[in-house]
């Protein structure tokens, strides 16, 4: 499932994350990749652990896991810490599926679902559409800052290479509690459906049907 999350962060913290990102000191982003996908990796990433880290993340982090549809759609169990990539005229990143077990050891977490939060206008730079590879064929998403969007780790994608300005994201990953992604599609399908009926139709005999079938599956089908 593919899934835009809108106005993860208000124009007000765009700003701050802006402002703090323009004080960042980035480097290869290849020192972060795997055999494979270092291959095909060229980017800049902010280090982390730094006190400015810290701030982005108390911004950029905190909206995402309090965002409504986040929580409705990734029923999210652990997420990583993100990293902060900067895409500058001639950069790319082909082709590569996300590793599937990530983080340091005993901090381990499997990786479910991927999420970039955009964080430069479309306008600011050509190029550096992230293309999704889906049974529907190449999906290319480019989204305005603030917002972001959730896809299945296992997808193949690849970001487009930038032939004009600057593309600032912050990417990260998660384990969701829900293993199986199809099974996640339903019960957000499922979740969307009970949410308009409680606010609707409270009373109905139906929606009781409706909100215990779902709390159900999703006690039958999480992995915790």
């Amino acid at each position: 499932m593919l899934l835009q999350l809108s106005k993860v962060l208000a124009r007000p913290q765009l700003t701050q994350v802006r402002e703090l990102l323009s004080q960042a000191q980035f480097a290869d982003g290849k020192l972060s990749a795997g055999a494979e996908a270092e291959r095909v990796k060229n980017n800049q990433e902010m280090s982390q652990g730094s006190e400015l880290y810290t701030k982005l993340n108390n911004i950029v982090m905190v909206s995402l896991v309090n965002h409504t549809v986040y929580q409705q759609a990734a029923f999210p169990h652990r997420i990583a810490a993100p990293f902060y990539a900067r895409y500058t005229t001639g950069m790319t990143y082909g082709d590569h599926v996300d590793d599937p077990i990530m983080g340091p050891v005993g901090q381990r977490y499997r990786s479910d679902i991927s999420i970039t939060v955009f964080l430069s206008e479309p306008h600011e730079y050509e190029g550096g559409e992230l293309t999704i590879r889906t049974a529907f064929g190449d999906q290319q998403v480019k989204l305005a800052a603030g917002d972001a969007i959730l896809y299945p780790s296992s997808s193949l994608h690849q970001v487009a290479p930038v032939s004009r300005g600057e593309r600032l994201v912050a990417v990260t990953w998660l384990q969701s509690m829900i293993r199986d992604p199809g099974k996640r599609e339903l019960l957000y399908e499922l979740g969307q459906a009970r949410e308009k009926l409680l606010r609707n139709a409270a009373d109905q005999e139906e929606t009781a049907w409706v909100s215990n079938v779902y709390v159900n599956l999703v006690r039958r089908w999480s992995e915790l």
